[in-house]
């Protein structure tokens, strides 16, 4: 059961951050135009002239990553700022995509918990 809500989250989580990284590219999913104080934010980052392209480049090739099964547990350690970003982003300045900053958020957790043998090192105190 474990690893079947594994393989399911890492799919479906593969397929967001792919699907949403390109699309930062190549623009092929028409978005609505967000909230004015989030279009500030997001137009700085746009105008730094890497930050966008870092960020959207992290999700597409951490999406393959998980897609594939390498390297999960770095692709979720890549990952984690972006989907914290995402949440608060959303908690904040345009609560219409909480719901799928929620999803986003709880998908990387069954991931997480899956692989909690490879996690765990990281939170113990030395």
């Amino acid at each position: 059961m474990k690893s079947k809500i594994d393989m399911g989250a890492r799919i479906v989580l593969g397929l967001i951050f792919l699907i949403f990284g390109l699309n930062g590219f190549f623009n092929f999913i028409p978005m609505p135009p967000p909230p004015e104080n989030m279009m500030k934010l997001v137009g700085a980052f746009m105008e730094t002239g890497y930050m966008m392209k870092l960020i959207k480049s992290c999700e597409v090739i951490c999406g393959i990553l998980l897609l594939a099964n390498m390297f999960v547990p770095l692709a979720m350690l890549i990952l984690a700022p972006i989907c914290v970003n995402i949440f608060l982003l959303h908690a904040f300045m345009a609560p219409d995509g909480l719901p799928m900053a929620i999803a986003i958020w709880v998908l990387g957790c069954a991931i997480a918990w899956a692989r909690w043998d490879k996690f765990s090192p990281l939170l113990k105190m030395k």
